[in-house]
Formats: C-alpha cells, sequence, structure tokens
C-alpha cells in the first residue's frame, strides 16, 4: 500500500525559486563571478529557473551548466552495466568563480558528494555553494545545504518524489511512504 501526499505544488516550487535566487544574489552580494550548474537531471532544470530568475532580478544572465555523476557514484557496482554517462556540459571554466550547485532533492549527501568530485575534476572553483529544492533529512556525509527550498522531515521508508514540468508534464513534490 502506498500513501502519497503532495507537500509542493506548482505555486510553491516556484516562490522557493524565487526566494532561492534573492538568497544567493544576496549571499554572494551579487552575482559577479557566479555559475549555476545543475545535477542531472532535474537538478538542470531547476538550475535554469533559477538562472531565469536572477536574469529578472539582476538582468545579468548566469552561465548555466549540467553535471552528469554517473561514474562518480559510489554506489556504482548496484548500477546497471548499461549506466551511460550522458556527459557533464560546463559553459566556462570553473576556476576561481563561485559554483551554484542544484539538485532536487538531499538526502544522504551521496549525489553531492560525487558531483563535488565532478567538478573539481574540471577545475578548482573559488566557492562550491549548495541549492535543494528539497532538504529531506538522513545524512550519512557531513553536507549541508546553503540555500533550502523547504526542510521535509522524513523516515528511511518514505520516498519523497520532485515532478518538473520538463520531464514529468507538472510540477509537484509528493512524498510517499511505503506500507
Amino acid at each position: 500500500m502506498i500513501n502519497k501526499s503532495v507537500i509542493m505544488d506548482d505555486a510553491a516550487i516556484r516562490r522557493a525559486l524565487t526566494r532561492i535566487a534573492h538568497e544567493i544574489i544576496e549571499r554572494n552580494k551579487g552575482v559577479e563571478d557566479c555559475m549555476i550548474v545543475g545535477i542531472k537531471t532535474r537538478g538542470i532544470y531547476l538550475a535554469e529557473r533559477l538562472v531565469e530568475r536572477i536574469e529578472m532580478i539582476e538582468n545579468v544572465k548566469l552561465p548555466v551548466g549540467e553535471l552528469d555523476i554517473t561514474f562518480y557514484r559510489d554506489d556504482l557496482q548496484h548500477k546497471s552495466e548499461d549506466a551511460v554517462l550522458q556527459g557533464s556540459q560546463l559553459p566556462d571554466d570553473i576556476t576561481g568563480k563561485t559554483v551554484i550547485l542544484v539538485d532536487d532533492v538531499l538526502f544522504t549527501g551521496r549525489t553531492v558528494r560525487a558531483a563535488l568530485d565532478a567538478l573539481i575534476d574540471n577545475g578548482r572553483p573559488r566557492m562550491i555553494q549548495l541549492a535543494v529544492l528539497v532538504d529531506r533529512g538522513h545524512r550519512e556525509l557531513p553536507i549541508r545545504p546553503d540555500f533550502v527550498g523547504k526542510n521535509v522531515p522524513t523516515s528511511r521508508s518514505e520516498i519523497v518524489d520532485v515532478q518538473l514540468a520538463e520531464v514529468d508534464a507538472m510540477d509537484m513534490v509528493t512524498i510517499r511512504q511505503l506500507i
């Protein structure tokens, strides 16, 4: 049996991203030498939305990139042998820049650790900041987000699903309890 409830609708996601955009600008005292990099898959679309909001606020279009962490994961031996590297696309040299890494859900921290390894293999940023739409807790690594859309305390038996229009035809965050 699966119980499912909506914890963020499209309006809540929009508001959270707008708030995160303002927080990024405020923390960095503008957006000079910043770039936004989304972790595949949904992090990319959230990164693009943040870039749009920052452009509306600051009248500056930040470079946006995509990061594929497939082969940086520490659980790769559990993945299919057909795992395919889709490729990272960084818009510029990251050396000396402030990179805002974007993902949909922060859980154990292992995805972010893999993303940090992938980023460092591409250069030495001045600073890396982390923005997530949902922080659900249960960290296994000492990783903490700088910008959070919504903190959602969960149990390990719950699953947080982020749906975005670019992939899933709608914007919604749900939580499922597997019974």
